[in-house]
């Protein structure tokens, strides 16, 4: 299946919900567990929207092969970690973030 009938098959199924989702709401009325239902539902509608505009998009990235498949999000730029030494002393003015400074006076 192509990634235009995937999402095909998932705004179908998300229509139906949907539909059932009003369905309920004139049955049951607009409580709290039917307004989380029907925001849950909106969300979903919202997010199916987005993931059909970026998948039509000119500009694909190629996905990762990752544990969910070859088609896991797109590569992360690499970045180069250097084998040579820390400079230490890059940080010799600079306090220790949630430790608090050092300029009082040392015992």
């Amino acid at each position: 299946m192509s990634v235009h009938d995937d999402l095909t098959t998932v705004q179908r199924c998300l229509d139906d919900l949907l539909r059932s989702v009003r369905r309920l709401e004139q049955d049951l009325g607009t409580g709290l567990e039917m307004r989380r239902v029907r925001a849950d539902a909106d969300h979903l509608r919202e997010s199916v929207a987005l993931l059909r505009e970026a998948s039509a998009g000119p500009a694909r990235l190629p996905a990762v092969p990752g544990p969910a498949g070859p088609a896991s999000g797109p590569r992360p730029d690499l970045v180069r970690i250097p084998d040579t030494p820390y400079d230490s002393s890059l940080w010799t003015d600079s306090d220790d973030e949630g430790l608090g400074s050092s300029h009082g006076p040392t015992h």
